[in-house]
């Protein structure tokens, strides 16, 4: 059994067509103004949108089951129909956010600090 290679866990998932027609248009250089928005725009997650980019990570079982009863209380307290993938972008998006608001004194750091 071999291992994968951080190619195969870090490749896109979106067709090999629209990495062509990227490549094919030249990339529009970032203007001030585009800076300056993308800046004071907090971060968001990205909802329920086909992604390009894929992550593997592994959890302990409390964890997984933490999340499934978390997605499974959103659904039957809240009417929220959401996967697992949406939950954990909803959640790394909030974590983000902190962290670029509050810096070191952020929840993350907080938290990394203490292990």
């Amino acid at each position: 059994m071999s291992i994968p290679t951080a190619d195969d866990l870090f490749r896109p998932t979106a067709a090999q067509q629209a990495a062509a027609e990227g490549a094919a248009a030249p990339e529009q250089p970032v203007t001030d103004e585009k800076a300056e928005k993308a800046e004071k725009t907090p971060a968001r997650p990205s909802g329920r949108v086909r992604h390009d980019e894929k992550m593997t990570v592994y959890l302990s079982s409390a964890e997984l089951m933490a999340i499934e009863q978390a997605r499974l209380r959103l659904r039957g307290e809240h009417g929220l129909g959401i996967d697992r993938g949406r939950l954990v972008r909803e959640a790394v998006a909030m974590v983000l956010a902190d962290f670029e608001e509050h810096g070191e004194s952020s929840d993350l750091v907080t938290r990394l600090v203490q292990e």
